[in-house]
């Protein structure tokens, strides 16, 4: 398999799984810390209003759905804190109500959308050298962000309230938080698509915490799960020549039933 590393193409795809998978991890920690893990699916469908958006108008179809990405999670976070709106209630708004636009404007979009299959079911492949810098520059920043404001991030995750009763700025980091997981979900859309995005961000996350009970451990652990499985599946993929990221989907599956079958045989007398 060794040979597959010759083409540049492949390489730029397995640096690009290395990045990302560390960066859903970091951000998949905190919004399963903070039992958020339906904004994901929530922002990742509103996304696509934004994809038709960018196809309709002839501009950049990814800056779209970022621009759509950060208002509609902002938008669950103010719908929550100011007019008390049910954190679920307010997911499936955005979800619904990007859905609805995204296929309103595909549909009013002259001609075939070519690049359309891949940003719902991903292409790993054809990451390039320009994706790799914006991906590395926000793995970056979201590590920094994270390292820097770690404590009041542990908190807001585990009691959101409480942190505003303590006075910490509670409000801030969650915005922060926000507009950080819709910037990863646009990211990550190259790599895994809409319809596997999720996994992505739960399934390391929900396998580190078998194994792991303090919250930096199972940032750490979810991360290295999330990368041998990336790189695992990226490697099998191109082997049988089958979608890469449907592979990394089922490793992480995989991980994740077997530490599971794991924890329960040894809980047994």
């Amino acid at each position: 398999m060794m040979e597959y590393l010759d083409y540049t193409f492949f390489r730029y795809a397995l640096a690009g799984v290395v990045l990302i998978s560390i960066a859903a991890a970091v951000v998949g920690s905190y919004i399963i810390s903070r039992r958020l893990v339906a904004i994901a699916g929530g922002v990742t469908h509103a996304c696509f209003g934004g994809l038709g958006l960018g196809y309709y108008l002839g501009v950049s179809p990814v800056l779209m759905a970022a621009a759509f990405a950060v208002a509609s999670s902002a938008g669950v976070e103010w719908m929550w804190q100011k007019i008390r709106l049910r954190e679920d209630s307010a997911i499936a708004v955005v979800w619904s109500l990007g859905m609805a636009v995204g296929v309103l404007f595909v549909f009013m979009t002259p001609g075939y959308v070519p690049e359309l299959n891949s940003f719902l079911f991903g292409n790993i492949l054809t990451i390039s050298a320009a994706d790799l810098a914006v991906f590395a520059i926000f793995t970056i920043a979201l590590c920094a962000f994270f390292a820097w404001k770690f404590k009041l991030i542990v908190a807001v995750a585990f009691d959101h309230d409480f942190a505003r009763v303590q006075g910490l700025p509670a409000r801030m980091i969650s915005y922060a938080m926000t507009v950080f997981v819709a910037v990863c979900i646009v990211l990550t859309i190259r790599l895994v698509g809409v319809m596997l995005l999720m996994s992505l961000m739960s399934l390391p996350v929900m396998t580190a915490e078998v194994f792991c009970r303090r919250f930096p451990s199972i940032v750490w652990t979810s991360a290295a799960v999330s990368v041998v499985a990336g790189v695992a599946g990226l490697f099998a993929g191109a082997a049988i020549d089958v979608p890469c990221s449907a592979m990394i989907v089922l490793f992480l599956a995989g991980f994740f039933i077997v530490a599971k079958l794991g924890s329960s045989l040894r809980r047994r007398p």
